[in-house]
């Protein structure tokens, strides 16, 4: 597969899904995120895709999630990368119908109702499946740059990222943990939230991110804490149309410290913060401890769950909703949605990859962005 630069206006190449859920009721309204771009009642949105490193499943869950054309009713889709070098090479079934893009070099020309890719790197190298190298990780963070700098500019309307290695993507200017990280910095938010949802109503959020275990404790503040928290409740009320969230607070420590006896973080440190929001009228419980917590299913109470630290939220979740799961980053000025998982090298050039995950990540980018738009209209145009 050899990447090449193709400025024709259609690039014939590649597959397909089944229709969202619907998009909730608005129920509070909020301020039009700076970077959207003014819509219709009917306008469909423009969702880019960056594209990943290309040695993993990346391009093909796109190829895949993008064969069913009942998506082009949803969204009009924006690939960053050129259409034949990241998907000619598939083995696709003979009988395989192809798909045809629209090869451009500005999103500004972007199609409604049609598959659009856009051109972000002009250099040819030899792309060998599951075997990352330096080119695999310059394309990726080429791809990502391009579709934020429009995301940006106003020339998309959400931004769903294929994995990347966070290794394999370092370099001397690209300098994050992740995605998350990245995009925080890019559109200047104070903070983000790294926010797992699936179709089901499973949600769960983390305090702290991409960051060595040894290294929580004392990265958890009071400050933080409640930063966290109120980014959870705002998304659930802007993105998710929830009037009244109701939140669970995970403890640190094994059975939440055990009134300090196993630590004393819950004491000094959650749950202080949390009785302060329960003070000011928000609906947050806990430290609840984590093992109990799932095990009872007493999540399913709650609209969503904040735990402190990524291992703690991420290991149920993947465990109760790894191929329907979404990565949704709160608290950006934009929308950002990923699949839950990761580069899957061992899978990549085998054709046998679940897209359902990245499908059901542009989905939510839909959801999410037509409930933001909804809340910043007049209560008369609903």
């Amino acid at each position: 597969m050899t990447p090449t630069p193709d400025t024709t206006n259609q690039t014939p190449t590649t597959n397909q899904a089944p229709a969202p859920n619907q998009t909730p009721n608005p129920k509070t309204q909020a301020p039009k995120p700076k970077h959207q771009a003014p819509g219709t009642k009917h306008q469909a949105p423009r969702i880019g895709f960056s594209v990943g490193d290309l040695a993993g499943i990346g391009p093909e869950v796109i190829y895949k999630t993008l064969l069913d054309e009942r998506l082009l009713k949803l969204c009009t889709p924006v690939v960053y990368g050129t259409a034949t070098a990241l998907f000619a090479d598939f083995p696709t079934p003979t009988d395989a119908e192809h798909l045809t893009f629209r090869q451009l070099r500005d999103a500004a020309d972007i199609a409604p109702g049609r598959l659009n890719a856009v051109t972000c790197w002009e250099e040819d190298f030899a792309l060998a499946p599951g075997q990352p190298s330096a080119a695999t990780g310059q394309a990726a963070r080429e791809s990502l740059l391009a579709a934020s700098r429009d995301l940006k500019a106003g020339k998309l309307d959400a931004l769903v990222t294929a994995p990347i290695s966070k290794d394999n993507t370092q370099s001397d200017d690209f300098r994050y943990p992740g995605h998350t990280e990245f995009l925080t910095a890019f559109f200047k938010a104070p903070e983000s939230l790294m926010f797992l949802v699936d179709d089901n109503g499973l949600r769960i959020a983390t305090v702290t991110g991409h960051v060595p275990l040894k290294d929580v404790p004392a990265r958890l503040t009071p400050e933080l804490l409640s930063t966290k928290i109120s980014l959870l409740l705002n998304s659930l009320k802007q993105d998710f149309g929830i009037l009244k969230p109701r939140v669970a607070v995970l403890g640190l420590n094994p059975h939440a410290g055990e009134n300090g006896l196993l630590g004393h973080e819950e004491n000094d440190l959650v749950a202080p913060v949390i009785q302060q929001f329960a003070q000011d009228g928000h609906l947050v419980f806990g430290p609840f401890p984590a093992d109990g917590y799932f095990g009872t299913q007493q999540f399913r109470q709650f609209d969503a769950t904040l735990a402190l630290y990524h291992d703690q939220g991420l290991i149920p979740f993947k465990l109760m909703a790894f191929e329907r799961g979404v990565n949704f980053t709160a608290g950006l000025p934009v929308v950002r949605t990923s699949p839950d998982h990761g580069t899957a090298y061992g899978l990549a050039g085998q054709f046998k990859a679940e897209e359902s995950s990245f499908r059901a990540a542009v989905y939510l980018a839909c959801e999410v962005w037509r409930q933001r738009w909804q809340n910043a209209q007049p209560r008369s145009v609903r």
